[in-house]
This record gives structure tokens, sequence and C-alpha cells, in this order.
């Protein structure tokens, strides 16, 4: 499986598809936009103007696209990925998409004889571009196992969940996790400007404590900054956000403190700011303080 097609080079999939050709993968893309991959195909990438030309010859195709109707164009459509791909070769969608969906996808793919593999990722920006995304597959084990070596160019935790759609359900639950985070560091830094303490000192403090997060490492200073710049952006995380209460309220759950996230981000994306990265949600906090 050293062919590789690879359809969603944005912000996650160029590093991941860079990484892909570092470890001796070839890569085959396909873009809506050619303009916007020039720099991978100048690296040696091989553009088409196709789905269906992209995945021909190919052993694997990958994707990584915005949206699960993307996710749905990409697979179902005509001369789509499930009408292209030969028998034989593996399928792995790597969008954060519905568990539904990522289930459709691999009873389609058995009737043709495909290998479907849904193996959303996490670890953002830096993760992409540094190779140690981790990495969450559902589908059949076997399947899981030839990709290895795929997954081992992209990710460096990289763990079978279970059967197909079990990937995409982790992922929610990881999204649930980072909402209920960010959303206490924005809180905690709201907190603590209000009150008036050095916010650096209070960062330093509190790291190496019972309070220190992943996401307090990665985004508080850059809450602090005021830097939003996008390494995942507000309007990707609503969609996820959206997917998993749907899931919740399937299993007859009601996650309050994902809902109020949830809510809260909706707000700032009605503003206009669906653009920047999550971390901007602390304007949400700071734009209450300056109401009062």
């Amino acid at each position: 499986m050293k062919k590789i097609a690879f359809i969603g080079l944005g912000i996650m999939g160029k590093s991941m598809a860079r990484n892909l050709m570092k470890n001796g993968f070839e890569l085959h893309i396909y873009a809506r936009s050619k303009e916007k991959v020039l720099d991978v195909i100048a690296e040696g990438m091989h553009y088409h103007d196709s789905i269906a030309q992209c995945v021909e010859g190919c052993g694997a195709v990958i994707t990584i696209v915005g949206y699960p109707s993307d996710v749905e164009e990409v697979y179902f459509a005509d001369r789509g990925i499930l009408d292209s791909a030969a028998p034989g070769t593996y399928l792995i969608d790597m969008t954060t998409s519905s568990p539904k969906l990522a289930k459709r996808i691999a009873m389609a793919a058995e009737k043709r004889g495909l290998h479907a593999l849904d193996a959303p990722v996490t670890g953002g920006d830096v993760g992409a571009e540094k190779g140690t995304l981790s990495i969450l597959a559902g589908g059949e084990k076997a399947d899981y196992e030839a990709c290895l070596p795929i997954f081992q160019a992209m990710g460096s935790n990289i763990n079978y969940e279970g059967e197909a759609g079990f990937g995409q359900h982790t992922k929610m639950a990881n999204q649930i996790m980072i909402a209920g985070t960010i959303s206490g560091v924005s809180e905690a830094l709201s907190y603590a400007r209000a009150k008036g303490l050095d916010i650096q000192t209070l960062l330093r403090s509190v790291a190496t404590g019972a309070a220190g997060s992943r996401q307090l490492d990665l985004m508080g200073l850059k809450m602090v900054n005021e830097d939003y710049a996008p390494g995942f952006y507000i309007k990707h995380f609503i969609k996820d956000m959206k997917l998993a209460d749907e899931e919740a309220e399937d299993s007859s759950l009601h996650l309050e403190v994902l809902k109020q996230a949830l809510s809260n981000y909706l707000e700032l994306e009605t503003e206009g700011f669906g653009e920047l990265g999550t971390q901007a949600l602390i304007r949400h906090y700071e734009g209450e303080r300056g109401e009062q």
C-alpha cells in the first residue's frame, strides 16, 4: 500500500500527507481548488482532476474533509470513492464525522469488496505537523492492523477502538472533554483578570497542578495574548459538538456542559468569529464583562 490517494488537504490534511510522503508513500491528491494545493504539488504529490482518477491504482484512500455532508459526497456520489476504488482497497475516513455515517460507509464498502475504517484524529495542527497525532480507529481489526504503517506515519498514539463507528464515538468523547476543559480555562482566566491577578504568574502556578491540562498549555497563553489564529476552527468544533450532542440524546443523555459550550460557541459564530481558533471562546466571557 505504498500508493495512497488523499482527499482533503486543509490545515490538518496537508501536514498529514507530507508526513506520509516523508515515510516513503506515493501521494495522489484531489482537491476542488488546484490553486490551494500548488505547494504540495511542487513538493512531489500527484494531482488529479477527479476523485475517480485520484483513487485509481491506489491501495488506500484517506479522506479528511470538513463536514459529514462532504464525507457523504466524496464516498457516495457518482464516480466517488465507493464507485471508483478497486476491490481490496482500504478506505480510511479521518474526518470527525457521524458514527452512523461511518457504519453506512463500512456496510457499503463491504458489499463492494472494500475495507473501510473510521479513524478520526486529535492533536490539532501541531500534532499533524509533527506526526504525533492520536488516531482513533474503528472497523475490522484485521483492516486496522493492515493500515498500521499508514497510521504510524501520521501519529504516535494509535488505538483500535472497536467496530465501525467506534472511532467516531471515541472522537465524540474527546470533543466533549475539550468542550468542558476549554470552557473551564476561559472562565478561570476571565475570573483572574477581573480580580487583577498577574496572568503569567497564574499560568505558571497552576500548569503543573491538578488543574493542568493540554488545553491550558496550548490555549492559555494564546487567550492572554489575544492570538486567535486557527489551529482548529470554531466552525468545525461546533460541527463536532452538534454531532456529540445528537449522539448523546440518542442514548438519553443530557450533557449540560456540552450544551452550554455549544451555545457559547454558536453565539461567537453568529457574531462572525467562526473562522477563528477555538481559543477565541475567551471573547464570549470578555463580552459578558463588557456588558456589566
